[in-house]
Formats: structure tokens, C-alpha cells, sequence
């Protein structure tokens, strides 16, 4: 007989079941969910203070560049070092050396601090990023990932909804200097917080739980030529693509902040509104799109992120109003449709026995080569927004364009490796 407590918990099972909801990556959720909230306050206005505190041009793409290019480095050794210390020792490392950065800049106001401090800030985010991939692919069937992958970046984003309009607040009571620094110290208070969550986290240490769990042995460790060698060819051909449509991004990205306060005329406030509005259209899109990339093929979802990474750009350009820019981040958030698909692809082709190295190896590949979007963003910038702007497009465009060929290309391959089979399969009847 059942007691009337079954129904619920079989309910709340499938829901969890659904969504991909391990023990551990609940425990990730919230550690993802309470550090963005304080990262969320100030870091998007990070040009912006730049700026104010008497920053180039230069210095502003220098710290875009930077933010890329450690992305980049940071990535290969943070899945090594995961799976040599654990997941929870790992990321309460990240943690710590991130508040380290977030104290640097406060106690440092200058452009010298957070150019300094952000080798240390972007600790966690960095190098934590194939260590959640890594924990996706492996409490998750192979034709979950792009659910597990999903739920993880709605979470990501829900502070994104939140924090940017109440750090605009911050900087519209205080200013641009002053509303950072009060940011900062919340963002501090926030992150050590987290370590209390974070130590709940259980590791695996036998052999074989840390093979299942993505892991490799100490002697493989640190084999970076390795893991590319190992990459295969619809992995080499997504890389491509992706390192093109990420340069679509990068280009403008630090200069959108400043394109709309001192081009378009909005206010700190409203640019926070108008990163909840990308989140938002973020949000809605990425699990729906998650739930049928897993049934059907992924390959169209990523077509689509693609072409929206390319649009937005233009639809920046062609602003002249706060409501126009609404239209513009709208089609920003939707540029998350596939970027869920992409990410199960790159997990899908990475060995499971090297998988945290594969996707860190990815990831500083990617990166390594997109951070000098930066620089040429800056160089664009002082050519004129019209220029970076329309730059960024073509290149997106291109990545598009090369992918859906590689796609079309790869299901050719497919059919006339089907048909050999036929008539090998009708010669030997």
C-alpha cells in the first residue's frame, strides 16, 4: 500500500530525474548560483570602471583580452587539477584564490588593480569550467548532456537576471567608483559563503569511480598534445567554427556596455534591465531547446546559435533607442539556443577517460586564439562603432557559413559510408 508521502517523492524523483538533478551537481548549482549573484553586481560594469578610474582604450581591450586569454590558460590546468585533487578540494581553491582577487581590486582603486587582480578573480569561473563539464558527462547519460548542460547555465544566468539591476542601482547611488567598490565587498561576503556549500561535495577516490567520473591516472596528467592529437574530426571541425563565432563576440563585447550609456544615452540602470532581459530571453529558450537537442539531432540548435551570434552586432548598430536595444539583447539572449548542443557535442567527443583534459584542451585552444578579438575590437573601436560592429558580423557570418558546410559534408560522409554497407551487406547475400 502506498503512503500518502509516495506520490510526491515519485513526483519530485521524475522532476529531478528530468532535469538532470545529481547530488553533486545540486551542490554545484548553488555554489554557481550564490558566486554569480556577487560577481554579477559590478563585473559587467568592469569597462565602465575602467573608464572612470582613467583607463585607454587600450587598457580596456587589454583587459578584455586578458579576461580571454586567461580563460584560455586557466582552463586545461583546472580539469587537471580536478582530477588530481578532487572535485571539492578544487573548487574551494578556485573560490579562495577568486576572493583573493576581488580584494585586490577593492583595496586597489586603479586600472593597475584589476588588471593585476583579475588573474586571480577569474579563478573560479575559469578554471572551473571543464570540472562542471566534466561532472555533467559523467553523472549524466550520454543523451542527457545537453540537459544537464542547460540546467547548469539557466542557473549560471538567473543571477545575471538579478544582480546587474541592483549593482546599476549601486552605481547610479554612488557612482561608477564608489557603487563597484560596495559590489566588491558583497561579492567577498558572498564567495566565502559558498566554501561552507562547497565542502558538502563528495570525491570518488578508488580507480575505477575516477575513470566513470572522467578522471585518468597521475601519469597521463598534464598530456596536452596528447589530448589534441586525440581530438577527432567533427570535434577539430566545431573548434574551428566556434573559435570564428566566438571572435563575432569578442570584438564588440567590451564596448557594448559603453555603446549604450555614451552613444544611445541609457543609464547604469538601464543597462542592467537590459541584461535581464537577455538572460530572461536566455532562460526560456535553453531548456525547451536542451529537452528536444537530446531527442533529435543537435546540430541545427548550434545553426541556430550561430546565425544569432552574427545578428546581434548588427541589430546593436542599427540602435538608436532604449527600445531598439531591447530588440538587440532579446536576439543576444537567444544566441543561447544551441550553445547547450555545442557543449554536449564537445562532451559527446571527448574520450571519457580523458574527458576534464580534452575539454580544458578545447577550451585553451578556443580561447588562446579568440583573445586577440579583443585587441582588434579596440583597434576597431577607435575606427568607429559602425566599423567593429559590421567587423564582428562578417566574421560571424563566416563561422556560420563553415559550419552548416561541414554539417552538410559530414552527413554526405554518412550516406555513402551507409550505402557501402548496403551493397557490401547485398554482394555477400
Amino acid at each position: 500500500m502506498q503512503t500518502p508521502g509516495q506520490p510526491r517523492f515519485s513526483r519530485r524523483s521524475k522532476l529531478a530525474d528530468f532535469f538532470g538533478l545529481k547530488r553533486n551537481l545540486v551542490i554545484l548549482l548553488i555554489a554557481i548560483f550564490v558566486i554569480g549573484v556577487g560577481e554579477e553586481l559590478w563585473m559587467r560594469f568592469v569597462p565602465k570602471y575602467l573608464q572612470a578610474v582613467g583607463a585607454t582604450v587600450f587598457v580596456i581591450g587589454l583587459y578584455d583580452a586578458l579576461r580571454t586569454l586567461l580563460g584560455a590558460i586557466y582552463a586545461y590546468p583546472g580539469g587537471v587539477l580536478v582530477d588530481r585533487w578532487g572535485h571539492r578540494g578544487a573548487f574551494i581553491i578556485f573560490n579562495v584564490v577568486s576572493i583573493f582577487g576581488y580584494v585586490l581590486v577593492l583595496v586597489v582603486p586603479r586600472w593597475g588593480g584589476v588588471i593585476v587582480g583579475m588573474f586571480f578573480f577569474l579563478s573560479w569561473s575559469c578554471f572551473s569550467l571543464p570540472a562542471t563539464f566534466s561532472l555533467v558527462g559523467a553523472a549524466l547519460e550520454a543523451n542527457r548532456h545537453s540537459m544537464g548542460v542547460g540546467v547548469q547555465a539557466v542557473i549560471k544566468r538567473l543571477p545575471i537576471m538579478i544582480a546587474p539591476i541592483f549593482g546599476g542601482m549601486l552605481i547610479d547611488g554612488f557612482g561608477i567608483i564608489g557603487g563597484v567598490r560596495i559590489a566588491l565587498v558583497i561579492s567577498i561576503f558572498l564567495s566565502a559563503l559558498t566554501i561552507l556549500v562547497q565542502r558538502h561535495l563528495r570525491d570518488n577516490s578508488d580507480a575505477d569511480a575516477r575513470i566513470a567520473a572522467g578522471t585518468t591516472a597521475k601519469a597521463e596528467q598534464w598530456n596536452f598534445w596528447r589530448s589534441l592529437r586525440e581530438f577527432n574530426q567533427p570535434m577539430r571541425r566545431l573548434l574551428l567554427s566556434d573559435v570564428l563565432i566566438r571572435f563575432c563576440e569578442r570584438v564588440p563585447y567590451a564596448w557594448v556596455v559603453i555603446f549604450a550609456m555614451d552613444y544611445i544615452g541609457v543609464s547604469a540602470k538601464q543597462v542592467g534591465i537590459l541584461t535581464t532581459i537577455e538572460m530572461l530571453a536566455a532562460t526560456l529558450c535553453i531548456i525547451p531547446a536542451s529537452h528536444y537537442a537530446d531527442r533529435y539531432r543537435r546540430e541545427p540548435f548550434v545553426i541556430v546559435t550561430f546565425i544569432m551570434f552574427t545578428l546581434f552586432p548588427i541589430s546593436l548598430l542599427m540602435s538608436r533607442s532604449f527600445s531598439a536595444l531591447v530588440v538587440a539583447f532579446v536576439i543576444r539572449g537567444l544566441k543561447e539556443f544551441g550553445d547547450t548542443s555545442r557543449k554536449a557535442l564537445i562532451i559527446g567527443y571527448s574520450d571519457s577517460a580523458k574527458r576534464g583534459q580534452m575539454l580544458g584542451a578545447y577550451y585553451l585552444v578556443r580561447d588562446l586564439i579568440v583573445s586577440t578579438g579583443a585587441i582588434l575590437g579596440a583597434y576597431l573601436w577607435k575606427l568607429g562603432p559602425g566599423l567593429n560592429f559590421l567587423g564582428a558580423a562578417a566574421i560571424g557570418a563566416a563561422g556560420t557559413i563553415f559550419y552548416v558546410k561541414t554539417i552538410r559534408r559530414s552527413q554526405r560522409l554518412g550516406l555513402n559510408d551507409l550505402k557501402k554497407q548496403l551493397e557490401i551487406r547485398r554482394t555477400r547475400v
